[in-house]
């Protein structure tokens, strides 16, 4: 037995039909009438008399119709209560991130989700995923988010928002006149890259060997290990660069770098949300990512 078993069964009654229930449960009228069943044979009695044309209830239906009703009525409490709670949270969130993710896409969302939850406060740790993977393992954080996907056995990882790299250009290069580029016009200039393993890096590489190209052919002048520096590197001119557009906003607005689209590739990915199997997420946690799934696109 169970709590949607019981709404149907009472919705059956309200509506005197399995038809009219199934309508308006928005359900087949087979699917109604299979709960029912699954219903009657947990107690052992028939819950409606179906030998006319329309369905009364059993005197077992018309014991049980009361119960099912404080069920629906304790199940409307439950989430008006709960509905009211998670506006009013309390608590201490413990989270990782990754450099993208940490540095440069949730802090303008902590912002809107602080004037959202005022009584949840926030501890975030930027790492990279190792060690944010290790941290969690050890019930260090309750949480992580990360820019790539990763096979661990012990952790539930599910996505949360999308995010797109793009071609960046210095201010004072031959590409910056362009609004859009093919991606071999793009690999004829040197690059400066994020280091080898980080999520950016992993993304462009597939891409480009799903493009039937080698990654290794690139001219690869500068490999840094933050998004930072490498940001910094291409303002001084020292290359291209395909990174995150979340985490240039700031110097495209003011000129300093510009990006241009390239026609014939596209770097799109999935940010993730990492946990343990063992281990529930807190209401707030659950709270904070269905935040950032709907305010996906104002990052």
């Amino acid at each position: 037995m169970n709590f949607h078993q019981l709404h149907i069964f009472y919705t059956v009654s309200e509506r005197g039909s399995f038809s009219a229930a199934a309508q308006t449960l928005h359900m087949t009228q087979p699917a109604v009438t299979m709960q029912v069943q699954a219903l009657e044979d947990y107690f052992g009695a028939k819950l409606f008399d179906r030998s006319s044309k329309k369905i009364i209830l059993s005197e077992a239906g018309r014991t049980l119709l009361p119960f099912a009703l404080r069920s629906i009525q304790l199940m409307r409490e439950t989430d008006q209560a709960m509905s009211a709670f998670t506006h009013m949270l309390e608590g201490r969130l413990l989270l990782g991130a990754s450099l993208t993710i940490g540095e440069y896409v949730l802090p303008r969302l902590l912002g809107p989700f602080g004037k959202a939850y005022p009584h949840i406060s926030i501890m975030m740790k930027v790492m990279n995923t190792s060690q944010l993977l290790e941290e969690i393992h050890k019930h260090q954080l309750n949480f992580g988010l990360i820019e790539a996907p990763v096979s661990h056995p012990d952790m539930v990882i599910e996505p949360v928002m999308g995010d797109e790299l793009k071609l960046i250009v210095p201010r004072v290069h031959p590409l910056a006149e362009k609004d859009e580029v093919t991606l071999a016009e793009a690999l004829q200039h040197p690059f400066v890259l994020r280091e080898q393993g980080s999520g950016t890096r992993r993304v462009m590489e597939e891409q480009l060997l799903a493009k039937g190209l080698d990654p290794g052919a690139m001219r690869v002048v500068m490999e840094l290990g933050s998004t930072g520096a490498v940001k910094s590197a291409v303002e001084a001119g020292l290359g291209l660069t395909i990174i995150s557009t979340s985490s240039v906003k700031h110097e495209v607005a003011l000129g300093l770098l510009k990006i241009v689209n390239i026609t014939d590739a596209s770097f799109k990915r999935q940010f993730y949300a990492i946990h343990l199997k063992s281990t529930l997420l807190p209401i707030s946690a659950v709270t904070f990512l269905t935040f950032l799934r709907d305010h996906a696109g104002d990052q």
